[in-house]
């Protein structure tokens, strides 16, 4: 009898930093034996960073997975308002074998009540607001916890990938795909946390993120005081 394949479920949504799904999506496509979906709340085409995305399933009518994984970006508070979402992401995580995100999404997963009292991780900028669901923030590219695995901020969605690909299918399967993508990343700059980056680049950075951050706290407060 032939192994029913491994079922990849990606939800994405209105607002969603494309790298944080495109990056995973390249990767565990090329898990053997699986088959991908990719889900959205509402189903159809979803905008992201300047791309669309197009004929997404609704998510409501996803029967199951054996992952699920949410990335992040600017609308993942405001996606986490929305309780009929929740409730299906909560369904689906029930009959997974491992709940996942990368960046932000993390907020998501949190705002489904599906990180309290787990070790997870998110972009650095953010990772404040984990505690707010009951998560004990890590400051590490990639975080496991049980069958929760929680990626970084947008870039570590790679290193998140090829983790889950050696938990699924081996070190070695990982490792050829990480060869065949020629993954062996060589930044011109080390810059790319607040510990290594300038400080003027830090601080400009900063003013950035205060700019997003009254919004994105107030909606991760009202998703956390429905738990």
């Amino acid at each position: 009898m032939t192994e029913a394949p491994f079922r990849v479920l990606f939800i994405i949504y209105p607002n969603m930093t494309q790298l944080d799904f495109t990056g995973p999506h390249q990767f565990l496509t090329r898990l053997p034996n699986s088959v991908t979906t990719i889900a959205s709340p509402a189903g159809g085409d979803v905008k992201a960073d300047g791309l669309v995305f197009a004929q997404t399933v609704p998510v409501a009518q996803v029967a199951g997975c054996d992952l699920v994984c949410l990335p992040g970006g600017a609308g993942a508070t405001e996606v986490s308002q929305d309780q009929d979402f929740l409730a299906e992401l909560r369904r689906l995580a029930a009959g997974s074998r491992y709940v996942t995100s990368v960046c932000t999404g993390a907020l998501i997963l949190g705002a489904a009540g599906l990180l309290r009292g787990k070790r997870a991780t998110t972009h650095w900028a953010w990772q404040d607001l984990l505690p707010l669901f009951g998560a004990i923030p890590v400051a590490e590219r990639v975080v496991r916890d049980g069958n929760l695995i929680t990626g970084g901020g947008v870039t570590a969605g790679i290193d998140f990938a090829l983790t889950v690909m050696a938990e699924i299918a081996g070190d070695e399967a990982a490792q050829m795909v990480q060869l065949g993508f020629e993954y062996a990343p060589a930044p011109p700059f080390d810059s790319g946390t607040p510990e290594t980056a300038p400080a003027e680049i830090l601080r400009r950075y900063q003013v950035v993120q205060r700019r997003m951050a009254p919004k994105r706290r107030a909606e991760a407060e009202a998703a956390a005081a429905r738990l």
